[in-house]
């Protein structure tokens, strides 16, 4: 969803949390079971980024790079391909990770109904309602 410098900074970041996960005790889990992410789980793991831990770089790592691969797949079948007409269409400037988080976050718990939905969904959900893309032939700086 996030593109361009936050990509290079976020990848910056994704090496530095997983070299601090390397060093995390094996009981600090905190990314659930694979299938097991919901919009709920995503939300607690974007709000975690307030501390200065190892528990809380690694949820933020996580929350980022969930984040930023739901975009690229989102940019992929909505970019060039067009298999799939877009969800939402972000910004010029886009949102800071920090902005997308913090937004994230507010909406999950403004929508507890959605808590319960796989993360991908919500997190479209939410990129879809935040950031709509104006109706066919006037897109004009959005994208």
């Amino acid at each position: 969803m996030l593109h361009g410098s936050l990509l290079v900074s976020g990848f910056g970041m994704g090496l530095a949390v997983l070299a601090a996960l390397g060093a995390a005790p094996a009981s600090a889990q905190v990314v659930p079971a694979p299938g097991g992410v919901t919009t709920g789980h995503l939300a607690e793991l974007c709000a975690a980024g307030q501390g200065t831990d190892i528990v809380a770089a690694a949820a933020v790592g996580y929350c980022r790079g969930f984040i930023v691969g739901v975009g690229q797949f989102h940019a992929e079948a909505a970019g060039t391909h067009r298999t799939r007409p877009p969800v939402y269409c972000l910004p010029e400037p886009s949102p800071t990770f920090e902005q997308a988080q913090a937004s994230f976050v507010a909406w999950v718990r403004a929508n507890p109904d959605q808590a319960g939905q796989k993360a991908v969904v919500g997190l479209l959900r939410w990129a879809a309602v935040t950031h709509p893309c104006p109706p066919a032939g006037a897109r004009g700086g959005r994208r």
